[in-house]
C-alpha cells in the first residue's frame, strides 16, 4: 500500500504537459518527479535514539511587554507549583499502591514464606522474592519479613541470600509499568520503555552471574560475614525524609499494621486471623508480675517462684496487657470491609490517580521544559566532564541517583519519576542507566539503617542481610558498568525499545513473561525437584545460549558459520519474526472492535427498522433488475467492513 500510495503521489505531481503512465513516451520521462524524494522522506534518517528538540513555539520573552513578561513568569511559578504537587500526589500514589498490594496479597506473600524446604532451593528462594515483592509492591516491604525471619531463627542467612536477589528483581517492575503510560507516541515510548527495562536488565544480568557464584562459592555470605564480625556496630534508628511530608496523607486514607504479614510468615498463629489495617494506633502495655498456672514444675521461671496446691502448678511470670487509648484516624478504620475488598477500592484508586499524574506531569514537562530551559537542563543532565575526566561523569550520576532515593526512600519511586523524563528526551537511556543503579544502591542504605534499629540480640542477622543487599547491588555495578563494553543493559533495552516501538503490544508481553510466567515455571520445576529442574532448564538454557551466540556470529561474523545458519530464513516465518504474530495482533484487535462495532450498529438497525422499512421497500422498486439490488448492498456492505477496519486498526 506505502508503493501504491508513493506511485500515486508522484503521478498527481507530474506536470500536466506530461503523458499518462500507459504510453510509451511517459515510461521514457517518468523516472523522476520527487518518488526518491518521497521514499527518503518516508524513510526516517536518523538515529531513533538522538534526544529530540523541543522547540520553543511561543512568542519570545524580549518580544514581549510588561505585561507579557509579567504573565509569563505568573504561569510558569503556577506550573512548577503544580508540577510540585502533582510529584507529591505521583509518591503518595505509589505509597497507597503499596498498601494496596499488601491488603491484598500480603497474608499470601506470608504464607508463601513459610514453606522452609522449598526456600532452601536458591532458584524457589529467588523467584519467591520476585513475586512476594510483586505482591506487595515494595521491596523494603519483603526484605523486612526476610529480615524478621532471619531474627527469629526460621531462615538461616545462607537461605535467604537468593530471596534478597528476587526482591531486587521484583521492584523494578513499577517503572517498567509507567512506561506503559507513554505508548501513545512511538519515539516516545521507544526511549521510555528502553529507559524502564534498563533497570530489569541490570539485575537479571547481575543474578545470572552472581547466583551460581553465590551457590558455588558462598561469596554474598561469606563476605558480610566477614565485615559484621570485623567491626562493631553499634543499634541506631533509621531516618525518616520524605515520610515526614506524605504521611500526612497517606495516613489520613489508610495504615497498616505490618507486623502481621510478618507474624504469618513466622508462624505466629495469632497474626492470621488480624486485619491488616490499624484500628488502634495509641495504645498502653502495662507488665506486671503474677502469678500463673503452669502445666508442670518445668514450665516454672525457677525453682524458686514455683509452687503447688494440689493438682496445679503456679508461678511468678512477666505479664503483659495491652490497653487500646485512642483509634486511628484514617478514612478506613470504621469500614467494616474484609482486607481484599478494601486493597481492591485502594488498588483502583491509586492506579487511577498515577496515571492521571504521570499524563499530568508529561505533559507540565513538555510546557515547560522548552528552548532555552531545555538545552540549559539537557546539558547539566547529559553533558560529560571534559578529557580525561569524562569516565567520572558515570559515577557521579551513581551517587546523585543514590542520594535522591535515599531521600525520596524508594528506588520505584525514583526510576518511575526519571522514566517520562527519558520518554520526553531530557534524559539520555546512558543518563539513566547510571541513575538507576545508583538507585539500586541508594534503597540499600536505607535497608541498613533500618536493620541498625534491631534489637541486639538480632542485630547482626539483621544488618548481614542488608549489607547482602548492597554488596549485590555494588557487585552487579562492578560488572555490568565501569567498562564501556561490559554495559550489556543498555544495548539490551535499546534492542527491546526497537521492538516495542514497531509491535507496541510487545510491551505487554514481555512483562507477562518476564516478571510471572518465567519465574512461575521455574518455581513450578523447583517444586517438582532438582532432576526435573535440570533435565528441563539445562536444555532451555543451553537452546537459549546458542541463539544468543548464533545471533552475535550472524552479525559480527558470519563466515565462522555454515551457510544454513547464517539467516534464520530456513525457519517458517513465525518462528523468526513478529510481523505474524503482529497480523494475527491487528486481525484479533480488529474483530473485537468490529464485534462490538457491529454490536452497536445492530441496536441503531434495529430500532430503526419499524421507520425505514417503507423506504427500503420503494428502494426495491426503483432498480429493475433485483440482481443489481443485491450487488449494491453488497458493495455497501463492504464499504462498511473497509471503514470499520480502518477505524479500528492498530
Amino acid at each position: 500500500s506505502s508503493r501504491c500510495e508513493i506511485c500515486t503521489s508522484s503521478f498527481l505531481l507530474m506536470p500536466p504537459n506530461i503523458p499518462t503512465p500507459f504510453t510509451t513516451e511517459a515510461v521514457k520521462t517518468t523516472p523522476a518527479h520527487s518518488t526518491l524524494a518521497l521514499v527518503k522522506e518516508d524513510s526516517g534518517e536518523g538515529d531513533p535514539w538522538d534526544m529530540p528538540e523541543l522547540k520553543d513555539t511561543g512568542v519570545s520573552w524580549s518580544e514581549l511587554d510588561t505585561k507579557g513578561k509579567v504573565l509569563r513568569v505568573l504561569v510558569s511559578v503556577a506550573k512548577a507549583v503544580a508540577l510540585l504537587a502533582l510529584l507529591y500526589m505521583f509518591i503518595c500514589s505509589l505509597d497507597i499502591l503499596s498498601s494496596a498490594f499488601q491488603l491484598v496479597g500480603g497474608k499470601a506473600a506470608g504464607d508463601i514464606f513459610q514453606d522452609n524446604s522449598v526456600l532452601s532451593n536458591p532458584l524457589a528462594g529467588l523467584v519467591i522474592g520476585v513475586l512476594v515483592t510483586l505482591l506487595v509492591q515494595s521491596s523494603s516491604t519483603s526484605s523486612s519479613i526476610v529480615v524478621s525471619m532471619v531474627s527469629s531463627g526460621i531462615l538461616k542467612v545462607q537461605v535467604a541470600v537468593p530471596i534478597i536477589m528476587g526482591t531486587n528483581i521484583g521492584t523494578s517492575v513499577t517503572n517498567t509499568l509507567v512506561a506503559m503510560t507513554q505508548a501513545g507516541d512511538r519515539s516516545t515510548f521507544r526511549r521510555a520503555f528502553a529507559g524502564a527495562t534498563v533497570h530489569d536488565f541490570f539485575n537479571w544480568l547481575s543474578v545470572l552471574v552472581l547466583l551460581p557464584l553465590e551457590v558455588a562459592s558462598g561469596y554474598l555470605y561469606r563476605v558480610t560475614k566477614l565485615i559484621i564480625d570485623s567491626f562493631q556496630i553499634q543499634t541506631g534508628e533509621a531516618p525518616d525524609l520524605l515520610n515526614v511530608i506524605t504521611d500526612p496523607l497517606t495516613e489520613s486514607i489508610i495504615q497498616l499494621d505490618k507486623s502481621v504479614i510478618s507474624g504469618v510468615a513466622t508462624g505466629d498463629p495469632e497474626a492470621r486471623n488480624k486485619s491488616l489495617i490499624k484500628k488502634w494506633c495509641l495504645t498502653y502495655t502495662n507488665t506486671s508480675l503474677q502469678n500463673v498456672t503452669v502445666e508442670g514444675p518445668e514450665n516454672c521461671t525457677s525453682p524458686e517462684f514455683c509452687w503447688f496446691d494440689g493438682n496445679y502448678t503456679f508461678t511468678l511470670k512477666n505479664v503483659s496487657e495491652t490497653f487500646n487509648l485512642e483509634k486511628c484516624k484514617h478514612a478506613f478504620v470504621n469500614v467494616n470491609l474484609p482486607d481484599l475488598a478494601v486493597g481492591l477500592i485502594l488498588l483502583a484508586l491509586s492506579l487511577l490517580v498515577l496515571c492521571t499524574c504521570l499524563i499530568l506531569i508529561v505533559k507540565l514537562l513538555n510546557s515547560m521544559l522548552k528552548g532555552q530551559v531545555a538545552i540549559v537542563i539537557k546539558k547539566i543532565l547529559n553533558t560529560n566532564f571534559p578529557f580525561p575526566f569524562g569516565w567520572v561523569t558515570g559515577y557521579i550520576a551513581i551517587l546523585v541517583g543514590a542520594g535522591m532515593t535515599f531521600i525520596v526512600q524508594s528506588s520505584s519511586v525514583f526510576t518511575s519519576a526519571i522514566t517520562p523524563l527519558v520518554g520526553i528526551g531530557v534524559i539520555s537511556i546512558e543518563r539513566a542507566y547510571p541513575l538507576s543503579l545508583g538507585s539500586n544502591i541508594g534503597t540499600t542504605t536505607t535497608a541498613i539503617l533500618a536493620a541498625m534499629a534491631s534489637p541486639g540480640e538480632t542485630l547482626a542477622n539483621a544488618l548481614q542481610i542488608a549489607l547482602v543487599h548492597f554488596l549485590f547491588n555494588i557487585s552487579g555495578i562492578i560488572l555490568w558498568y565501569p567498562i564501556p563494553f561490559t554495559r550489556l543493559p543498555i544495548r539490551l533495552a535499546k534492542s527491546l525499545g526497537n521492538v516495542t516501538a514497531s509491535y507496541r503490544w510487545f510491551a505487554g508481553v514481555y512483562i507477562v513473561c518476564c516478571f510471572f510466567v518465567l519465574p512461575l515455571l521455574v518455581f513450578s520445576l523447583s517444586l517438582a525437584g532438582w532432576k526435573v529442574l535440570v533435565g528441563v532448564g539445562v536444555p532451555l538454557l543451553v537452546l537459549l545460549i546458542a541463539i544468543v551466540v548464533i545471533n552475535v556470529l550472524q552479525r559480527k561474523k558470519p563466515n565462522f558459520l555454515p551457510s544454513a545458519l547464517r539467516s534464520w530464513d530456513f525457519l517458517p516465518l513465525w518462528a523468526h519474526s513478529l510481523d505474524p504474530w503482529d497480523k494475527v495482533v491487528t486481525v484479533a484487535a480488529a474483530k473485537c472492535c468490529c464485534c462490538c462495532k457491529c454490536c452497536q450498529i445492530v441496536t441503531e438497525k434495529q430500532d430503526d427498522e419499524e421507520q425505514n422499512s417503507d423506504e427500503k421497500d420503494q428502494e426495491i422498486h426503483v432498480y429493475d433488475n433485483l440482481a443489481m439490488t443485491t450487488e449494491e448492498k453488497d458493495k455497501d456492505q463492504t464499504k462498511k467492513e473497509l471503514n470499520i477496519l480502518s477505524v479500528t486498526q492498530l
